[in-house]
């Protein structure tokens, strides 16, 4: 899409967002840049919400920029099958514009998702991450957590276990525990019948751990097998 046609879709997604969530937005605009992830590669920041406090320091009088990067957009469209432009366009755009909403209300639970999504970023390129970062996610009904399209099924043990049952999607599966496991672990479970987007993360957790004496640590990270249990 080109830089013309991409800020008139911004500007129409814009007029469709009530006015007071835009109430303290002092624009919202499109940049030419390609703004790159500066550690991980082949990841692109499609916008930003920047923050411009008052001069009294209140933040009921704070201020944002709402910038979508049409240079990352372009680039995100050439990796990505069947990219739906507006689609993308409008979850960044609302994304941003709840950044501003929280700052003035000073509830973080959205730059908490963020922090748990970068945390995900660092286990998928074996990094140091907070063990507990999936708390940040979206609760699921089944009580599992979801950060981006990877879901997470937590078990509190004592030690390491020789298997875990689980139960995804319907359907029951034994998963085998690496014998060099250690706990914090998080397993990729591979063998579903019915995975989630991304991936099935087991979570081995310490019984009674702080995990705050975790944070960024490195942790026992492995792909286990699930064996679907006959009915």
């Amino acid at each position: 899409m080109r830089l013309q046609d991409f800020e008139a879709l911004v500007r129409r997604q814009s007029a469709e967002i009530p006015a007071e969530f835009l109430d303290g937005v002092a624009e919202v605009v499109v940049s030419p840049r390609t703004v790159v992830h500066p550690e991980r590669e082949g990841i692109w920041t499609l916008g930003e919400c920047i923050p411009v406090p008052g001069d009294d320091g209140d933040p009921r009088h704070l201020q944002s920029r709402v910038v979508l990067y049409h240079g990352s957009f372009q680039a995100l469209s050439r990796e990505t099958e069947g990219f739906d432009w507006a689609e993308e366009a409008w979850e960044t755009l609302t994304h941003e514009i709840r950044h501003h909403v929280e700052w003035r209300a000073r509830v973080p639970d959205l730059e908490a998702f963020d922090q748990a999504a970068e945390a995900n970023f660092a286990r998928q390129d074996g990094g140091g991450f907070d063990p507990a970062f999936y708390k940040d996610g979206v609760r699921r009904p089944d009580g599992a957590w979801q950060v981006d399209d990877d879901v997470f099924v937590e078990r509190v043990v004592s030690e390491p276990p020789t298997s875990v049952r689980l139960h995804w999607q319907g359907d029951d599966y034994e998963v085998g525990i690496p014998g060099d496991a250690s706990l914090p672990a998080f397993l990729t479970v591979e063998g579903l019948r019915s995975p989630p987007p991304g991936e099935l993360v087991l979570v081995l957790q310490k019984r009674g751990a702080w995990l705050g004496l975790f944070r960024r640590s490195r942790v026992f990270q492995a792909e286990v097998e699930a064996r679907r249990l006959s009915l």
